[in-house]
């Protein structure tokens, strides 16, 4: 996995994970207005488009364009980012430990 595929899967697990996080992500989604759906929405739209052009799957980034389409729903909103970044941060966790030895920079 590249450096540019690497960073897109942990920068956007990483930015899911903290809108899951209960009350605080939700907290952060209404008093910005819900701005941050759609920034992890471009993000997400982003990264899948980076990651094919690796030749990887995108599962995670596009359950995440799901999670941020339907983020503003409470409690729902807040298990698909949980569940998004579970996703995502267990395949950047997965390619990092099979390319451990094959960094590329």
């Amino acid at each position: 996995m590249s450096n540019t595929v690497r960073l897109w899967k942990w920068g956007t697990g990483l930015l899911e994970a903290v809108l899951g996080i209960p009350f605080l992500g939700g907290l952060l989604i209404i008093s910005l207005g819900w701005a941050p759906l759609l920034v992890m929405l471009v993000l997400h739209i982003a990264a899948v488009l980076i990651t094919r052009q690796h030749h990887l799957p995108a599962r995670g980034n596009i359950l995440g364009i799901i999670a941020s389409c339907l983020g503003w729903i409470p409690f729902v909103g807040m298990l698909l980012h949980i569940v998004t970044a579970v996703v995502i941060l267990a395949d950047a966790y997965q390619y990092e430990k099979q390319n451990r030895f094959h960094i590329q920079y």
